[in-house]
């Protein structure tokens, strides 16, 4: 894998996190679902960049009540440290094994292209979750595929 498949595949991620969000916004009435799973998919970022820049991430919520500006506020902040984190990457350092602790505590071993390639499908399927939990309340979701980034992106 290389640095410029991750630089697009996290480019894809803060296009899709910005239309749910953009798209939660849009709803006539808050979908508490919809937006506890963003909550959730915003976090778990949060946590794996914490993880991945080799700080400890254990007082890190992963299921956090946040509203809407503040999701915005944690996704822009999510951006930015993920597009430096990339960008700072050599191919080597793909490669290289973080050590870290889940919130059970439970140590493990991971190379960064592994858990990359995690926090982006991660978010997917829960994005994924949220196209169901919006249309199940009779409205429509953001389109979030691949595809349909590379139309309007490019």
């Amino acid at each position: 894998m290389t640095k410029e498949y991750f630089l697009r595949l996290y480019e894809h991620a803060i296009w899709t996190n910005r239309g749910v969000l953009g798209g939660l916004r849009k709803q006539p009435q808050e979908n508490k679902r919809a937006r506890a799973l963003l909550n959730h998919v915003l976090a778990a970022e949060q946590v794996w960049i914490t993880r991945l820049c080799g700080q400890d991430s254990s007082a890190l919520p992963i299921w956090p009540d946040r509203s809407l500006d503040e999701c915005t506020a944690l996704m822009e902040q999510n951006h930015a440290l993920y597009k430096q984190f990339l960008n700072d990457l050599t191919e080597e350092s793909f490669r290289q094994v973080v050590s870290y602790k889940n919130s059970k505590v439970q140590e493990f071993r991971t190379p960064v292209q592994e858990i990359l390639t995690h926090v982006a499908l991660h978010g997917t399927y829960h994005r994924g979750q949220i196209a169901t939990v919006v249309r199940d309340a009779g409205e429509e979701p953001v389109n979030t595929d691949y595809i349909t980034f590379v139309r309007e992106v490019g």
